[in-house]
């Protein structure tokens, strides 16, 4: 399954947010994997963020996370810089496919 996420990023927190994502843990990484990720791709076009996962079960990937102390400790990491969050409680929270060729 192919999920599309939306976020932005705060004024002057471009830089510290491309940092970051330069050194995410690998504890996290392995925690996405495990729970189906296949695939995360994040494109940042000025401070919006577009996600691209591609996963077994986008919920179960949620699900599976949602509780993991080091995801909870990046979630926080990211709350600082991002002005518009993800829900990751929300399994539908997902941009609407429109078109596709």
């Amino acid at each position: 399954m192919r999920v599309a996420l939306h976020t932005r990023v705060k004024a002057g927190a471009e830089e510290a947010y491309d940092a970051a994502h330069r050194e995410v843990p690998a504890e996290l990484t392995e925690a996405i994997r495990a729970a189906g990720a296949t695939e995360w791709t994040i494109w940042r076009s000025g401070r919006d963020l577009f996600h691209v996962i591609e996963c077994e079960e986008y919920g179960r990937l949620l699900f599976e996370l949602a509780e993991l102390p080091v995801n909870v400790a990046w979630q926080a990491r990211m709350a600082e810089l991002l002005e518009v969050v993800h829900d990751y409680g929300a399994a539908d929270a997902a941009l609407p496919v429109v078109w596709r060729l």
